[in-house]
């Protein structure tokens, strides 16, 4: 059980958190991400493209957030989408980051068409094309 301890970083928790979402991310997207794959269908997500460190560790997101999610996306963290209640963890078609495409549209609502997986309650979309949307 995890607890904090007088003293300790708080943050220790939170890192150790991302760091299992961006592992799991990594080890099912190769698998789940190939177009036609069973793993996953091509479908559209519509929502805020958000950086996974910030939001998933203070809830950070939205227009007051857009430089430092960007900032945060570029340098390579885990970038993700954000639809409704449902948090996407966003990668590239071809098995790659989808952060130097997403950065510029940190905060922003877009239409992303790709593969979408979920697998142990993570869901995946392996990002095709991606627009903002209008």
């Amino acid at each position: 059980m995890w607890y904090h301890k007088e003293g300790e970083d708080m943050t220790r928790g939170w890192r150790v958190a991302l760091a299992a979402v961006g592992l799991a991310a990594a080890g099912i997207g190769p698998v789940l991400a190939h177009e036609g794959d069973e793993g996953g269908t091509v479908q559209k997500v519509t929502g805020e493209v958000v950086d996974l460190a910030c939001y998933l560790s203070e809830g950070a997101a939205g227009p007051g957030h857009r430089e430092c999610a960007e900032k945060c996306i570029r340098s390579g963290l885990p970038v993700g989408i954000k639809s409704g209640d449902q948090l996407y963890v966003a990668i590239g078609s071809e098995h790659g980051p989808a952060n130097a495409a997403l950065a510029p549209l940190a905060a922003k609502q877009v239409v992303a068409e790709g593969v979408v997986s979920e697998r142990n309650g993570v869901h995946l979309i392996a990002i095709q094309k991606v627009t903002v949307k209008e």
